[in-house]
């Protein structure tokens, strides 16, 4: 069993967190160079309003000009990770496993797998039917239906074996901001939230709790 490092940051500025990812990414290729490889980090938080583009993505699915950015108090970040355009904000929790797939025997496929499937087995418990859809990345409800709306993003980068970036589960997310892009590069799918789907209050910290066990369990780690 490996051991990985937890850290809840809380609400924190996106760049912030970027910074701190690529400071552990850093440390942890380090360890492995050292001849001492270490597991790594999962990072839990939230964000204030920000629009975030993958290095493949298309500028032009965010809708919307510096200007109307502004006036909803919301920034944008071209990034390094994969993926298209996506959005985060308050009530919405991401996730960023700084992860030694080396250490962990882990394709870069079967890492993504196993992120969908932790998000899959955490939305079972609210009784919240999820999926994949063929062709694209993350978590879907009615995947196999033309009404697919996506309930959770997933963009990673994996440096010299070791993965960034990570997750955004939507659990009481505002999701009127989704409007002013085109979803992970998608024009004709919807974007949802725990609390739309079962119309009732789901505290973030309790999705936060089961998911982190998810993880745990999935990827066979214990945390410190």
């Amino acid at each position: 069993m490996n051991e990985v490092q937890f850290k809840d940051l809380g609400r924190i500025d996106y760049k912030e967190a970027w910074d701190l990812q690529e400071k552990l990414h850093a440390e942890v290729v380090d360890a492995r160079k050292a001849g001492k490889p270490m597991g790594g980090y999962v990072l839990f938080c939230e964000h204030p309003h920000v629009y975030t583009l993958g290095k493949s993505g298309q500028v032009n699915n965010l809708l919307i000009n510096d200007d109307f950015l502004k006036s909803i108090d919301a920034t944008f970040y071209k990034t390094n990770r994969g993926g298209d355009i996506t959005y985060h904000g308050p009530g919405q929790l991401v996730g960023y496993p700084i992860l030694d797939l080396e250490k962990f025997n882990l394709r870069i496929k079967d890492y993504i797998a196993l992120l969908e499937q932790s998000i899959i087995d955490t939305l079972k418990d609210y009784d919240i039917v999820a999926g994949r859809l063929a062709g694209a990345t993350g978590v879907w409800l009615d995947h196999e239906s033309d009404k697919s709306r996506k309930i959770c993003a997933i963009g990673v980068r994996a440096s010299r074996y070791v993965t960034m970036h990570g997750f955004a589960l939507n659990i009481k997310t505002d999701l009127n901001y989704f409007r002013h892009i085109n979803p992970c590069g998608f024009i004709d799918k919807g974007v949802t939230s725990m609390e739309k789907e079962v119309e009732n209050n789901i505290e973030l910290q309790d999705v936060a709790t089961k998911l982190k066990d998810k993880l745990a369990y999935l990827f066979n780690v214990s945390y410190y």
